[in-house]
């Protein structure tokens, strides 16, 4: 029961934050914390990723304990990957889904930069 809990939040939790990471620059109030965001994810990608992986996610990590706990071990490497399968029944290569993260990322973290140092300035 707690572990379908535990999976639930994180689904949840996860999504959020990802959809928080990609769009949250469009709501000027909340343009601050959408940079502090993305450069923790920047920092957790490239930073921890240079001891376990690139593109590391401690709530991947976690998620990935919960769900090989309730009996699921042929995850795959992306989290978005995952919730594309687990969410909307799409199946894409990973390769594809590298990319669409790398790029969606960056230009969430561009746009974001661009529009706090335009807003700092204002």
């Amino acid at each position: 029961m707690l572990l379908r809990a535990l999976d639930l939040f994180f689904v949840v939790f996860h999504t959020v934050l990802i959809v928080f990471s990609l769009f949250g620059w469009i709501v000027p109030r909340l343009r601050r914390a959408n940079l502090v965001v993305l450069l923790l994810i920047a920092a957790s990608w490239l930073g921890l990723g240079m001891f376990y992986g690139l593109g590391f996610c401690p709530l991947t990590e976690w998620h990935w304990r919960v769900l090989r706990a309730l009996g699921q071990h042929d995850l795959p490497r992306s989290y978005t990957q995952y919730l594309l399968q687990r969410l909307l029944g799409i199946s894409v290569t990973s390769t594809a889904v590298d990319w669409l993260t790398v790029l969606s990322a960056s230009a969430a973290l561009i746009i974001s930069l661009a529009l706090n140092i335009r807003d700092r300035r204002a």
